[in-house]
């Protein structure tokens, strides 16, 4: 009974969302509002913060006066992120467990019981189909931590999807320092040495992946951009590898993330042009920076809802049976374009009116 019980199907959709990015880069607080705005969408998160799971000696007990082992540091936290992970997918199967746990020597239990609180039903299980998402907020600087999640994420059939913070090392260290408990400035300083980044262009399972700079404050369009991912993630949930399924999936990854590059280069191009064609017709300097920001943002709108519709289109086949280029063409010129004039059209009416 208990094994039929470990492996019944989900019945709700769920996604592994990673946050990456250096101490001090703001993934702390971008998560916590992701997550005010998941429930505002009717969706349970949960923030899985290994800050507070993981016990902080497993960390600091890696630094030393003269120097920082971050390689060993990064092979002795693993067992301690391989039990995040293991609790995520325990719940998952039967989060009814999680009353029921042991103590652990790698995992603070009444945080991780505190963590899932709101994904459970008064019943304690989820059965009404509600989206379920796991926020996972860590440094993530290798990718091969990062794939651990995407493991998960593909052998359960779930979505999965990364954030990465790109803030400068300065204004990293100075948030750090303001911390109750910050993290040794030497730690910082060697992670960004050592730092990977999401490089879709190189890891097709990365595909499903942003950046936002967060050296400032992260805006409504941020949020709005990270919703739209998490919830193209949920409807695109990844398929458990078996014989070529894997090698199919990153070919169709790496066809789509074809599309969008090209789909962005072409963008750039046509935004360019509208801002000479601006330039030409005398739109005053400030209403030009205001032009430029609403075709940035309807850029990014574009190609968001493109790799959404060209994932689900071509699920099923091989990057070779797809002509990238006419793809993005007609994309570009029936969607984007038209959008673009009608933006420029309406700042360099404006101007002439005023």
């Amino acid at each position: 009974m208990a094994a039929a019980v470990s492996q019944r199907v989900l019945k709700a959709p769920a996604c592994l969302c990673v946050f990456c990015g250096l101490p001090g880069a703001g993934k702390s607080t971008l998560t916590h509002r992701v997550l005010g705005t998941a429930t505002e969408h009717g969706w349970k998160a949960a923030v899985v913060s290994y800050d507070e799971l993981i016990p902080e000696q497993a960390y600091y007990s890696e630094v030393e006066e003269d120097g920082v082992k971050l390689k060993d540091m990064h092979t002795n936290w693993k067992s301690h992120r391989q039990a995040v992970l293991q609790y995520i997918e325990q719940f998952l199967k039967r989060p009814e467990v999680v009353v029921e746990l042991p103590s652990s020597p790698l995992i603070h239990v009444a945080a991780w019981q505190l963590c899932v609180q709101p994904l459970l039903q008064p019943e304690e299980l989820n059965t009404d189909g509600t989206p379920q998402l796991f926020l996972l907020d860590d440094n993530f600087y290798y990718q091969s931590m990062r794939h651990e999640v995407y493991q998960l994420a593909r052998k359960l059939s779930l979505g999965f999807c990364q954030v990465y913070l790109q803030c400068d090392l300065e204004t990293c260290i100075s948030r750090n320092q303001s911390r109750p408990r910050p993290t040794p400035v030497k730690v910082i300083m060697e992670m960004e040495k050592r730092l990977e980044c999401p490089n879709p262009h190189k890891n097709p399972w990365e595909f499903q992946s942003i950046s936002l700079n967060s050296t400032n404050d992260v805006s409504k369009s941020d949020i709005q951009r990270v919703i739209e991912l998490i919830s193209m993630a949920l409807n695109n949930p990844l398929s458990p590898a078996e014989d070529n399924t894997e090698q199919k999936e990153a070919d169709r990854l790496k066809c789509a993330m074809s599309v969008v590059h090209q789909a962005d280069q072409a963008c750039r191009r046509l935004i360019s042009e509208a801002m000479k064609t601006a330039r030409e017709n005398q739109v005053p300097s400030e209403h030009m920076r205001v032009l430029a920001a609403r075709l940035n943002e309807c850029k990014a709108t574009f190609l968001l809802d493109l790799r959404k519709q060209f994932l689900q289109e071509v699920r099923f086949l091989q990057e070779e049976d797809v002509n990238v280029a006419q793809v993005v063409k007609r994309a570009v010129e029936s969607v984007f374009d038209d959008k673009k004039n009608e933006i420029l059209s309406q700042f360099i009416i404006i101007h002439k009116t005023m």
